[in-house]
């Protein structure tokens, strides 16, 4: 019997990778919050909300309760709102206790109020044993993209090499590349900080800047997310990959991105409630750039892109000002992270 893989939510990117896996053989149960989005499914074989050209496999069970979702699950896998992780671990704690589960964050984002990381999160809810359990997901993966099988490669960082390769090998398909780290910090935080600097890129291409503002914007945001993620433990050179630059560039990059496409709005006059609305889903940037502020605040950090996005989603800034603000900033030396000290690396 092949494994149970169990997701907890099922948005745009929960959906990818349930299919994902789902197509490749492995057992796949869903559950959402939204109870209309499982009745899509499970009527139509389709995500009607978040990827409606996506097909579910009749092998995908959809299960109306979080129990019955995690039920004999082997693996489960988070995908939920960052904000919302802290409710689901309190209802999903209970049922997480076996040490022979494996669990997956595929959420990019962080808690808004505490700058709490997924995982740290889930470890605060199932107690410190569950750390050594715990793997998370992370890299240029546009939902959309995925859900149409166009090639892309991932990382999956945690403390388990034994638990890394599981995850490594369910996931692993032909048009779905995945490494492994060990750093699991970095690879949540470039996951949820580039989100920030995506709404950035989105209010420069909305306010009619080219390429030239969009790579300084993209560089600078990666130096940025890099030094707040060495204040909090991770390695620098983790931020130059997958789930760092990688990531950052597609988020960026990308007009179907959640981000970019809220920032894009913000620069054309609209305001943020109804950019968010309009969008019809989570952008994990605008809660993010709250946490990036207590995390700064915290650790002492500057973050100049990310205090100018905040001042615009929360503080009245007008965007036009913001990037003012940013070239106006006293003249400096570039400092970049030294390279990493491994001999040799492959592809």
């Amino acid at each position: 019997m092949s494994e149970r893989v169990a997701f907890v939510g099922c948005g745009s990117w929960g959906s990818a990778l349930a299919v994902l896996l789902a197509r490749k053989g492995l057992r796949v149960t869903v559950w959402d919050g939204d109870s209309s989005v499982l009745r899509g499914i499970r009527e139509t074989r389709h995500n009607p909300y978040y990827v409606p050209n996506l097909e579910f496999p009749d092998t995908v069970d959809v299960c109306d309760t979080l129990e019955e979702c995690l039920r004999s699950a082997s693996m489960v896998v988070i995908v939920v709102p960052a904000a919302a992780v802290r409710q689901v671990c309190a209802v999903a704690a209970p049922l997480l206790r076996d040490p022979a589960v494996t669990i997956v964050s595929a959420t990019k984002g962080l808690e808004p109020d505490t700058g709490a990381r997924v995982t740290e999160r889930i470890v605060a809810a199932l107690g410190p044993s569950a750390a050594q359990r715990l793997v998370a997901l992370s890299g240029p993966n546009l939902a959309d993209e995925v859900a149409r099988d166009m090639p892309t490669a991932t990382v999956v960082a945690g403390p388990s090499p034994q638990r890394l390769m599981h995850v490594q090998k369910a996931f692993s398909a032909g048009v779905f590349r995945v490494y492994t780290s060990a750093d699991i910090v970095g690879v949540e935080l470039g996951g949820a900080l580039k989100n920030v600097i995506a709404l950035a890129a989105g209010i420069s291409d909305g306010l009619g800047y080219a390429d030239n503002t969009k790579a300084s914007l993209i560089t600078r945001g990666l130096a940025e997310i890099t030094r707040l993620g060495v204040a909090l433990g991770a390695r620098p050179e983790t931020f130059m990959g997958l789930s760092g630059l990688g990531d950052l560039v597609a988020t960026c990059s990308s007009r179907t991105s959640r981000n970019w496409r809220v920032g894009y709005a913000l620069a054309q006059g609209v305001p943020l409630a109804r950019a968010v609305d309009e969008l019809g889903m989570v952008a994990e940037g605008v809660p993010t750039a709250q946490a990036a502020r207590v995390l700064c605040q915290r650790t002492g950090t500057e973050m100049p892109i990310a205090a100018q996005v905040h001042s615009v989603l929360f503080e009245a800034q007008d965007p036009r000002k913001a990037v003012e603000g940013l070239m106006a900033r006293p003249l400096r030396e570039e400092v970049l992270p030294d390279p990493p000290s491994t001999a040799s690396t492959s592809s």
